[in-house]
C-alpha cells in the first residue's frame, strides 16, 4: 500500500513536538511531504530539521505544488476554519487542533463540507486515548454503569494562566479557560452521553484573577491584555433527565494545583476517572472497586493512529467533524448565556 501523503499547516511549537513527531513514528503508512507556516524562516528550519522536503508560506502554492492525502492544522484557533476549509475543498482529510473553530456556525460548515466532500474532519481530542478514558468507556459499554445520568466534569487550575502566546487574547482563542481547557473535559463527558445536544445550558464565566495578574504556575501574564475568562462553569441539561456540571479554569481559589476528572454517576455504579475507580452495591452491601495505577501512554501517538485509521475506513474513537459541531454550539450557548 502506498504511503499517505500528509503535509502540516502551522509551524509552532505544537507541530514540531507533537504532531510531526507523532507522524513520523507512523512512518509506514505515512510520508510528511510539507510543511506551511507564516514564517518562511522558521518553516524551512523546522522543515530541515525534521526532513521533510517542502517548506511554504502561502497555502495555494503548497496545493498546487504538492499531492497531498491529508493534513494537520496546528494553526491558531483564529485560523482552524479559514484552513481547514481550504483543505477539505482540496480534497484533504483534516486532523484539526482543538476546539473546532470560532464559532459554531464555522463547525457546522466545516463538518458538512467534510461530509459533501468524503472526507475525514476530526479533532486533535487526546484526551480521549488515555488509559482511564478507554476503560470507562469499556466499563460503559459492558454494562456495569447502567444508564448513566448525570456528570461532574472538572479541569481546573488553582495559578494556570499561560504567560506565553496568545492564550489571553480573545480575539486570536476566542475564549480562555473554557476554549483551552473546559473543551477537553466536556469533550469525554459529551463522549458518555453519545454526544446528544443539550436541551438548556446556563453559564457563567469570570475573570477576577486574570483582571489583577500575578505569577502562578505557567509564568507571568499581562493584568492589562486579558481579556478572556479564567473561570467558566455550566450545567447542561438533556432530553431524558439527564445532565452535565461543567468547570473549568485557568485560575481559581481551590487547594489543589490542578484537578482533571470526571465523577460519573449510573444506575448500576458510579465511577472516577483519575484514578479510576467503581463504586456500587453488592449484596446489599457499599462496594468500591479500586484499580491499578494506569501509566499515561502517548496519547498524541493514539489519537494520530485513530486518525490514520478513520481516513484509512477503519472504525476508531476519534472525535469526528459532526460531534466537533455539537461541541462548539455548547460552547457558544456557555458563553451567550453567561453574557446574557
Amino acid at each position: 500500500m502506498s504511503l499517505l501523503k500528509a503535509a502540516i499547516i502551522g509551524g509552532g511549537h505544537i507541530a514540531d513536538q507533537n504532531h510531526i513527531p507523532a507522524l513520523k513514528k507512523l512512518s509506514d503508512q505515512v510520508e510528511i511531504v510539507a510543511v506551511c507556516g507564516r514564517d518562511i524562516n522558521k518553516t524551512r528550519l523546522m522543515a530541515d530539521q525534521h526532513g521533510i522536503p517542502g517548506a511554504f508560506d502561502n497555502l495555494e502554492t503548497m496545493f498546487s505544488s504538492r499531492e497531498l492525502d491529508l493534513v494537520i492544522n496546528c494553526t491558531p484557533n483564529n485560523l482552524h476554519y479559514d484552513y481547514t476549509m481550504e483543505a477539505l475543498k482540496n480534497d484533504c482529510h483534516v486532523l484539526c487542533e482543538k476546539p473546532p473553530a470560532m464559532t459554531a456556525a464555522e463547525a457546522r460548515e466545516m463538518a458538512d463540507l467534510a461530509k459533501e466532500k468524503g472526507k475525514i474532519l476530526a479533532y486533535n481530542f487526546q484526551r480521549r486515548q488515555t488509559s482511564e478514558y478507554l476503560l470507562l468507556k469499556k466499563c460503559q459499554d459492558e454494562g456495569h454503569l447502567g444508564e448513566v445520568y448525570h456528570i461532574k466534569a472538572n479541569y481546573l487550575r488553582r495559578r494556570g494562566i499561560p504567560g506565553w502566546g496568545n492564550f489571553t487574547n480573545k480575539t486570536i482563542q476566542g475564549g480562555g479557560a473554557m476554549i483551552d481547557l473546559g473543551v477537553h473535559i466536556l469533550d469525554l463527558a459529551l463522549g458518555m452521553m453519545e454526544y446528544q445536544k443539550p436541551e438548556k445550558v446556563v453559564g457563567n464565566i469570570y475573570d477576577f484573577i486574570g483582571k489583577t495578574g500575578g505569577k502562578g504556575l505557567k509564568g507571568q501574564w499581562d493584568p492589562a491584555k486579558f481579556d478572556v475568562d479564567d473561570a467558566c462553569f455550566a450545567y447542561l441539561t438533556f432530553a431524558n433527565n439527564k445532565s452535565i456540571a461543567l468547570s473549568c479554569s485557568f485560575a481559581l481559589n481551590q487547594k489543589q494545583e490542578e484537578i482533571i476528572n470526571l465523577e460519573v454517576f449510573g444506575s448500576k455504579a458510579g465511577a472516577v476517572l483519575n484514578p479510576f475507580s467503581l463504586h456500587t452495591e453488592v449484596a446489599g452491601e457499599l462496594a468500591d472497586i479500586q484499580f491499578p495505577f494506569m501509566e499515561e501512554t502517548d496519547t498524541q501517538l493514539k489519537n494520530t493512529t485513530a486518525f490514520i485509521d478513520a481516513v484509512s475506513g477503519k472504525q476508531t474513537n476519534i472525535c469526528l467533524g459532526e460531534e466537533g459541531a455539537v461541541l462548539q454550539d455548547i460552547v457558544e450557548k456557555i458563553y451567550l448565556s453567561a453574557e446574557l
